[in-house]
């Protein structure tokens, strides 16, 4: 049987910890910033961890 393939575009936008948990980084911050307020773009700064009902299908794609 082959390997599995690791998921490419999961693997950049998702960071696993050296605890193994997963993070990720937080929508809204790209492009169309100057109609956003300050106080929503601080918001979205930094990262998230990833919702408890998506960690088991991102880990498959991973590789995990």
């Amino acid at each position: 049987m082959p390997k599995n393939k690791t998921h490419k575009g999961t693997a950049k936008r998702i960071r696993v910890t050296g605890s193994g948990k997963l993070r990720r980084e937080q929508a809204g911050r790209r492009h169309l910033l100057e109609k956003k307020t300050s106080r929503l773009t601080r918001r979205l700064e930094g990262t998230e961890s990833v919702a408890k009902a998506d960690v088991k299908r991102i880990n498959r794609l991973l590789g995990r």
